[in-house]
């Protein structure tokens, strides 16, 4: 089966959400890398670059979310208070542990 052009073109909001995707993925591996980054100059770079990368992830999110691409759903109260609780456990491990 021979693909044409339109079979490998992207529509405006899979090019959006490829973007974010990305973005994400980048944001991840800078987080990664400045955990383990030895000098603080690698480490302040690493910073610099994932600040950047949030700052583009986040005009990709408002662009999606402009057009009608990306509705996020409210948190509700119960969900919030899970996230919480789940947080405080794990601090608490670690203080315990360390």
């Amino acid at each position: 089966m021979k693909l044409t052009k339109m079979d490998c073109t992207l529509n405006e909001k899979d090019t959006l959400q490829d973007m974010l995707d990305a973005e994400k993925q980048l944001m991840s591996m800078y987080t990664t890398a400045l955990f383990e980054g030895s000098t603080k100059s690698i480490r302040k770079s690493f910073s610099t670059n994932l600040l950047g990368v949030a700052e583009n992830q986040y005009c990709i999110f408002n662009q999606m979310q402009s057009r009608g691409y990306y509705e996020p759903q409210p948190a509700k109260k119960p969900m919030i208070d899970a996230a919480n609780d789940t947080f405080k456990k794990q601090k608490n491990s670690l203080k315990a542990s360390g």
